[in-house]
């Protein structure tokens, strides 16, 4: 079910970003359609009764444009993070391309956070605002499509994010890979780290961002230890005995996959981190 709903606000300002570069975040919609199982949106915390109703700021665009035109700093705006911006519902609302049609009017870099193969329809956008700063970061979390579909169920396969990460960077945009989460027991292995270091430098990636960990709390622990149970029983004890109630849930062998994934990308060419979005200088928006 989709539906609309009404924003008091669309752009909130990052305190500190030291992963992604973000100045701001926008969230279009609440909800989001991919299904993934180990989602942290579903905690309480953020409000959300109903995971699987998407919800769509109707007023967003409007906002949108008058709080840009107020905005004394221009700096990057992160695509979201309640929801993935390409998920289905977006190919017909278009409210992210939308967006960005509006962030390119008023000149300010971009970092677009998603899953989802639908970003190569807005590359013309995505180019145009690359002369100032455009970053598309593609979430792939496993090389094997089998396995992304048990913990991704409705977002694309494995395959078609390397493809995409591949034709965006064929586009000359700046394009890399969120290597997480990382699954205790499901994606934390040697294995998955090497293949996906090499798929990444066949589609063309700049950089892998990771943290090797999953996190856990009340709801959204609750989904994914029912969702553990269907597909792979058994591993909800092991996630009891090794994190209790832990929030954050490293995987056991998180120091050795660090290091394997720094040394199969600088054996290739491949950034564990990103470049930021740097203003040639001091800039002082106009109101007008």
């Amino acid at each position: 079910m989709v539906k609309p709903i009404k924003a008091k606000i669309i752009v909130s300002t990052v305190k500190q970003d030291n992963w992604f570069g973000l100045k701001y975040n926008m969230n279009l919609y609440r909800g989001c359609q991919h299904g993934c199982i180990y989602c942290d949106s579903r905690s309480s915390c953020y409000g959300i009764e109903d995971f699987e109703e998407i919800q769509y700021k109707e007023n967003a665009l409007e906002l949108l444009d008058k709080e840009l035109r107020g905005k004394k700093v221009r700096g990057t705006i992160g695509t979201g993070s309640m929801h993935d911006p390409y998920m289905p519902a977006e190919k017909e609302l278009k409210l992210t391309r939308r967006a960005l049609e509006i962030i390119k009017r008023h000149r300010f870099p971009v970092h677009v956070l998603t899953k989802s193969t639908l970003v190569l329809r807005d590359i013309d956008l995505l180019r145009e605002i690359s002369r100032a700063y455009a970053a598309i970061s593609i979430t792939i979390t496993t090389a094997d499509d089998k396995i992304a579909k048990l913990v991704e169920p409705c977002a694309p396969s494995s395959s078609e994010r390397f493809a995409a990460v591949k034709e965006l960077s064929d586009q000359g945009l700046y394009t890399g890979i969120l290597l997480m989460p990382i699954l205790p027991y499901i994606n934390d292995t040697e294995e998955n780290i090497i293949e996906i270091v090499k798929k990444a430098k066949e589609a063309g990636a700049k950089y892998i961002l990771t943290w090797m960990g999953v996190t856990l709390r009340d709801r959204q622990k609750a989904y994914y230890y029912k969702q553990l149970d269907k597909s792979l029983p058994g591993l909800r004890d092991m996630y009891i005995k090794s994190y209790g109630d832990a929030y954050f849930c490293p995987s056991i062998n998180q120091k050795k996959l660090y290091e394997l994934l720094q040394t199969e990308c600088d054996r290739v060419g491949i950034k564990t981190n990103m470049d930021f979005y740097k203003p040639i200088e001091a800039e002082q928006l106009t109101f007008l």
